[in-house]
């Protein structure tokens, strides 16, 4: 069905949500409809963020607001929805649209699998009726839905719409794009050229896909990286982890500015233990790029300044080759936890392919690297 017809048939004049994928008819829609209006529209950092901006909503106007999610985030929205929106303790009512990435029997990436599983009855689990809406799921049976949404909103609970692969349309073209010309992949391609045989750890989406494959058409080999190809926003404390026991060993995280933001406590962890072998790079595009390039806030605020004050000793930003090849190879040689943001352009090759080997596998060489240093 249309996006915009699921929003008329919704009714609310306030979304905020983490973009997603199989969610991009209904993103674009909001982009376009909206932008980013305080009012009316928010990207937030993470879902549980997404909710509670949607309880103050409610306890603001009275009305009922929309969350809006890949499946991976209902993760982030338990507690909320189970100590903040839940009938048992203020009774906000909510209504989420969960797009369901690793449905049972459509082909998707093994971070999705089990997650894909679960979707619905995680809803179930908090309580939370769900309607599924597909590719043949017609208008009216969408609005007989919403119809029995509203009793169950007006009583203080919540409600979810999980969204199948396909299911939305919009014919709109919303082009997302910044002033940056370096690209994300180039810029991963002079990582590796510095790091070498150093051990990185990278974020979740693209970043970690352009890295596989830089490490393909170099002839190199894959036990130097472990992708961190679920779990978004955890890549930085993954390479933690490793730096603070392996202390000898160089390691380098490659995120992102959506990553970054989606738990940026992480930062705060990081700067007060300060591992003087890691190298965390954010590639800032402001975008959540993966999932169609919808913007983050990244763009608008100090990650070098942030990085600074959670105890990084050393931060910088760079926006040209030339200062990131000095930088990287600063980096390398600091006895000092280093933060380097990377402004980077919007935009992935179209071939951009995935990686051939498992999660399993890739975790099992990475170990095995490990041990060797």
């Amino acid at each position: 069905m249309k996006a915009e017809k699921l929003f008329e048939i919704i009714g609310s004049d306030f979304y905020t949500g983490v973009p997603d994928s199989q969610l991009r008819p209904l993103c674009d829609f909001l982009m376009e409809r909206f932008g980013i209006d305080a009012k009316h529209h928010v990207i937030a950092a993470n879902e549980g963020n997404c909710a509670a901006l949607a309880a103050g909503y409610h306890l603001a106007t009275g009305k009922n607001p929309v969350v809006y999610m890949q499946n991976s985030g209902e993760g982030n929205i338990i507690n909320p929805a189970a100590s903040l929106l839940h009938e048992k303790v203020y009774g906000i009512p909510c209504l989420f649209i969960v797009g369901w990435r690793g449905e049972p029997g459509i082909h998707d990436e093994p971070q999705h699998i089990y997650q894909g599983e679960v979707t619905v009855k995680l809803l179930e689990d908090m309580g939370i009726p769900s309607f599924v809406i597909g590719k043949e799921t017609t208008e009216e049976q969408v609005l007989a839905a919403m119809d029995e949404f509203q009793e169950v909103l007006s009583s203080g609970k919540d409600a979810a719409f999980v969204v199948r692969k396909g299911a939305l349309t919009y014919e709109g073209k919303v082009k997302y794009e910044n002033g940056n010309s370096m690209k994300r992949e180039e810029i991963i391609r002079h990582i590796t050229k510095v790091s070498g045989e150093d051990a990185i750890v990278s974020t979740t989406g693209k970043a970690s896909r352009e890295l596989f494959e830089i490490r393909e058409e170099n002839g190199q080999s894959h036990k130097y990286d472990f992708l961190t190809v679920g779990s978004m926003g955890h890549s930085s404390s993954i390479a933690l982890g490793v730096a603070l026991h392996k202390p000898n060993t160089k390691v380098w995280c490659i995120d992102g500015d959506g990553a970054a933001l989606m738990h940026m406590g992480a930062m705060a962890v990081l700067g007060a233990n300060a591992p003087k072998n890691m190298v965390h790079v954010v590639i800032n595009n402001g975008a959540h790029e993966t999932v169609g390039g919808m913007p983050t806030v990244a763009g608008k605020i100090d990650l070098v300044g942030i990085a600074k004050s959670c105890g990084y000793p050393y931060g910088v930003c760079v926006d040209n080759f030339e200062d990131l090849d000095r930088e990287l190879s600063e980096a390398k040689k600091r006895n000092a936890l280093s933060f380097i943001e990377v402004k980077s352009a919007i935009g992935a090759r179209a071939d951009l392919g995935r990686p051939t080997t498992t999660a399993m596998e890739n975790k099992k060489k990475f170990m095995e690297y490990l041990k060797e240093l």
